[in-house]
């Protein structure tokens, strides 16, 4: 269900914004991710992907995992806004569900690597506020990815291998962020979030209300 579009203060309408979260895997993006949607109104870009579903993943919620084929029809019909391989699986971004919550005022986060993003602000720059997560050493990553005990000891190596050159894509963001404190890396992202959707051009009943300010006499 798509919710009506917020407003700021005064009740101005605004479109929508994509706020787009990327960092190595076990950075943190993924829980700031989710506290954003809980408290902040706004909704999660469900991405597809052809890798295995882990066991505390839900079909839907938080993937929808799908074969290979199924992947490659969609993108040949040009029915996602990105898409990228990542350690060996595809992901990918529907198109139509973002285009439709941006024009009803609603925000979209995305959880996507820096290949995605890439390809997201080449077709819509202007409702794009891109994040970048690092983490606060390289040794507190790998006992993240230790800790959530979901892959094996190969695989933590094969994401530590790539996080190095993810990392060097830092430069390509808005903003960057380090997750040393998982309260504070929330409060700054807010921050982040409340400016982005003040911004002039993203508030699209500013111009009527200058209008009626201006026709009103004193």
């Amino acid at each position: 269900m798509t919710p009506e579009p917020p407003s700021t203060d005064q009740g101005i309408a605004r479109r929508g914004l994509i706020l787009i979260l990327s960092s190595p895997s076990g950075a943190g993006k993924t829980t700031l991710t989710r506290n954003i949607v809980r408290e902040h109104q706004a909704l999660l870009s469900v991405s597809v992907t052809t890798r295995q579903r882990r066991p505390s993943e839900i079909d839907g919620v938080h993937y929808r995992f799908i074969e290979v084929d199924d992947f490659v029809a969609m993108r040949d019909r040009g029915e996602l806004l990105e898409w990228a391989e990542v350690h060996g699986n595809y992901y990918g971004t529907p198109r139509k569900p973002v285009e439709q919550a941006l024009a009803a005022g609603a925000d979209m986060i995305f959880d996507i690597d820096w290949q995605g993003t890439r390809q997201v602000v080449e077709k819509m720059r202007e409702d794009v506020v891109t994040v970048f997560i690092l983490p606060p050493s390289m040794a507190e990553l790998k006992a993240r990815l230790e800790r959530r005990a979901e892959d094996s000891a190969a695989t933590i190596a094969k994401r530590l291998e790539n996080a190095r050159s993810e990392i060097e894509r830092w430069l390509e963001y808005d903003y960057v962020l380090v997750n040393d404190d998982l309260d504070r890396a929330y409060n700054d992202l807010t921050a982040i979030l409340r400016a982005e959707r003040l911004k002039r051009q993203r508030r699209i009943g500013l111009t009527d209300f200058v209008r009626s300010l201006l026709a009103t006499s004193t």
